[in-house]
């Protein structure tokens, strides 16, 4: 059952002329990005009788769980206040690239909590060393499990990460929604349950905060296992193990995962996967090698 989600707004205030003009660009822009976008494309069958081009208004609504009447007074450019995880919404439904999604947020005076393709605290000389421990994976993310770096042989350890938009570059969204990081874990029930619990004890230090309410509220959304791992209240502390994935490229690999931590506080974090055994490890040059040949090749 999808949870609608409704805006308050309260009697309309003095604008200046500024933000009377923002919200009629950001009313045109939802327009124009709504009407281009068919039926199809979003699994919505298109009937004889439709007249609208692209998606009707209460369709862009219900796909992004809003209520329709407040949707239709965003496109009204009506004074009403928008959140970061309806705009995250709207800009997933309406398909938007990278470039677009900016101009959303920027538009609705919003300031977008998901990371970009580059993320200011990954150095130059972190992705140096990234690139230097290849052919082990590895990668830099935050206690959100955001992906903010990786090196070549990460890139193609659970699935093609480079074909994944850099905003859905989240493991927790990965291990719950996407089919090829799923069939590439082995034993994915246990490792989704652990990894909802220690996304929970991570959670004590970010309540309230907008990028983590929009991840909690994607998840939800779209995935009914996280819902039932979430409502356990498992939580889990931060550990190392022995690891065990089935590549699509180069079969079995056992690995010893590591978190390096890269600063006081348990944030940032460089996770690596050393291999666990020779034949791990000869699979790991093999992977390497096919990423490279890949990179060189898109040339």
């Amino acid at each position: 059952m999808t949870t609608m989600v409704t805006d308050r707004t309260s009697a309309p205030q003095p604008a200046s002329r500024g933000s009377e003009i923002r919200r009629h660009e950001l009313a045109a822009f939802l327009r124009s990005r709504r009407e281009r976008i068919t039926p199809e494309q979003v699994g919505l069958p298109r009937g004889a009788r439709r007249r609208t081009p692209g998606l009707r208004r209460e369709e862009v609504a219900q796909l992004s769980a809003v209520g329709v009447t407040w949707y239709t007074w965003l496109e009204q450019a009506r004074d009403i206040q928008v959140s970061v995880q309806v705009l995250d919404a709207l800009a997933r439904t309406l398909m938007l690239d990278a470039s677009e999604r900016a101009h959303l947020f920027q538009l609705a005076g919003a300031t977008d909590p998901t990371p970009a393709a580059s993320c200011p605290s990954v150095t130059p000389a972190l992705r140096a060393l990234l690139r230097q421990l290849e052919p082990v994976p590895a990668c830099v993310q935050n206690s959100r499990y955001d992906i903010l770096a990786y090196n070549r042989t990460y890139g193609r350890l659970l699935c093609d990460l480079d074909a994944i938009p850099a905003e859905d570059r989240n493991c927790m969204l990965l291990v719950y929604t996407n089919k090829d990081w799923q069939s590439s874990v082995v034993s994915l029930e246990e490792t989704q349950r652990l990894m909802a619990a220690r996304l929970r004890a991570s959670l004590a230090g970010h309540l309230g905060e907008p990028a983590w309410k929009m991840l909690l509220k994607r998840l939800e959304t779209e995935s009914p296992n996280f819902r039932e791992h979430w409502e356990r209240y498992e939580v889990v502390g931060t550990r190392s193990k022995t690891k065990e994935f089935l590549n699509a490229h180069v079969g079995h690999l056992k690995v010893e995962h590591t978190d390096l931590w890269l600063g006081p506080e348990h944030g940032a974090r460089m996770v690596t996967y050393t291999p666990a055994d020779e034949e791990t490890r000869e699979r790991l040059e093999r992977l390497h090698a096919l990423a490279l040949a890949d990179a060189t090749a898109a040339v």
